[in-house]
């Protein structure tokens, strides 16, 4: 299935077995001035996202021929893509943002179309301002080196968007340095989950928490020596995280 092609405009692959959510997102998108393509099996999206390389892929889990975890684990390995997963089941929610897929965000069904456009159009931004290279400005308490952020052990290579703990690089999903860059450029200060979903997902409304949560947890599986006790990325319960400055 695929649209009259807009010059300049960003192309969306919606990957959906259900051809009414297909037709549906298709309607919407296009009125928003998005091409659309779309696959109704996995074997399909692969195929058509390394052809196409799509701006934004729309990735149902429950898919024929090969599911969409898998989908997003194999476009991932091959594409910087943003992926916003819609699943129908709360549990699916750790293993969509997981260390191992690297997906950028989940909606879970049944959604309104007006949420789903709008995390469309907040991955479509957090793309193009980390495109263009836009940094996040940092309190004087964070040192910053050509372009690089060091608070502790922690270093970010913000013109590499490369990690390191102890010197040893770290491997992120862009997400999650976007979090750690948040909130190392202002290293002891609190910041609330709403914040981060604001300020690094792109939400201009209160989204779900359990994003954050998540890729928090995911981020400490990477940096951390011990995750029952971090050091590094530190909670401050009831109210958010904050980047150790020790």
């Amino acid at each position: 299935m695929e649209e009259e092609i807009l010059k300049d405009a960003k192309t969306i692959l919606i990957v959906d077995d259900e051809q009414p959510i297909v037709d549906i997102l298709v309607y919407n998108l296009s009125k928003e001035g998005y091409n659309t393509i779309a696959a109704s099996d996995g074997l399909t999206a692969v195929d058509i996202a390394l052809e196409k390389k799509p701006d934004l892929i729309l990735l149902d889990i429950m898919l024929p021929k090969l599911d969409g975890l898998s989908v997003c684990k194999r476009i991932k390995n091959s594409l910087n893509v943003p992926i916003l997963m819609l699943t129908a089941k709360d549990g699916e929610i750790d293993k969509i943002l997981g260390l191992e897929l690297g997906a950028d965000d989940y909606i879970t069904k049944p959604f309104s179309v007006r949420e789903l456009v709008a995390r469309v159009k907040a991955n479509l931004r957090k793309v193009e301002a980390v495109s263009n290279n836009i940094q996040i400005e940092q309190s004087s308490e964070g040192k910053k080196q050509d372009s690089k952020i060091v608070v502790g052990e922690l270093e970010l290579d913000l013109d590499k968007f490369e990690a390191k703990v102890r010197g040893e690089v770290i491997d992120l999903t862009l997400r999650e340095f976007e979090v750690l860059k948040f909130l190392a450029s202002q290293p002891e200060q609190v910041v609330t989950r709403e914040t981060l979903l604001e300020k690094v997902w792109g939400y201009e409304y209160y989204g779900d928490i359990r994003t954050v949560d998540v890729t928090v947890r995911r981020i400490r599986e990477k940096i951390e020596k011990d995750t029952s006790a971090p050091k590094i990325l530190i909670t401050k319960r009831g109210v958010g995280y904050y980047i150790s400055g020790e």
